[in-house]
């Protein structure tokens, strides 16, 4: 699996770099954030592991274009910027997960592995179109439709309303929805599913069909109304 490093510390790159080569992996570093976008289109790497900050430049504001890419990579976003708000601001603008200065060299390698697992996950296998009500997906090209108009979704916020759709009247609990969403069994973020089940209802709002119903101890469940 090719990794792409892009970081603005040389020593840290000549480290997960050699930490990771270790591993099996193949590996490019690049310490430039504007060398980042040509080199993800020419290349097409699995997995990029972002530092957030290049001097006075945000890796935030490039995170669009990635994701727009036809084939773009996971993104695991490195950041000595530990507070919530920012973490949410990442994930928002497309990180898949985030992983805070100075971190645990085997704490790395795990998160890697969760987004191999879900760049493998059945939610991204998939071909088929799912139907609920007025709420189409459309799974290849990772596209929802509310009354026939695109949702603008994250990744997360996809793979979260897919499994919610999926699973029709069926209560979620939510240990499961981190195991299958985030390929995680514990919650770093503690209310990292609360989060995203309240940016969902947002864009769904416009909905009179569909509610994600919050059953206090128990989870979440997706109903037609």
């Amino acid at each position: 699996m090719n990794i792409l490093l892009a970081d603005d510390e040389q020593p840290l790159l000549n480290f997960l770099s050699r930490g990771l080569r270790a591993e099996g992996y193949q590996c490019t570093s690049l310490h430039e954030l504007h060398e980042v976008l040509p080199f993800i289109k020419k290349n097409s790497p699995a997995i990029i592991v972002l530092d957030r900050l290049f001097g006075h430049q945000d890796s935030v504001s490039i995170l669009e274009s990635i994701k727009a890419l036809p084939s773009p990579p996971m993104v695991l976003m490195l950041t000595a910027l530990d507070e919530v708000s920012e973490r949410v601001k990442g994930l928002e603008m497309g990180a898949d997960d985030y992983l805070c200065k100075p971190f645990d060299f085997d704490e790395l390698l795990a998160r890697i592995s969760a987004l191999k697992r879900r760049m493998n996950s059945p939610l991204q296998a998939t071909h088929e179109t799912i139907k609920l009500g007025r709420l189409e997906l459309l799974m290849q090209q990772r596209i929802a439709l509310l009354n026939g108009v695109e949702l603008t979704l994250t990744k997360i916020e996809f793979e979260l309303l897919a499994y919610f759709t999926e699973n029709q009247d069926k209560v979620l609990s939510r240990e499961r929805i981190l195991s299958r969403v985030w390929q995680t069994y514990s919650d770093p973020n503690t209310n990292i599913v609360d989060v995203y089940v309240s940016r969902l209802r947002k864009k769904l709002e416009h909905s009179s069909q569909l509610a994600i119903q919050t059953l206090r101890g128990n989870g979440y469940r997706m109903v037609l109304k």
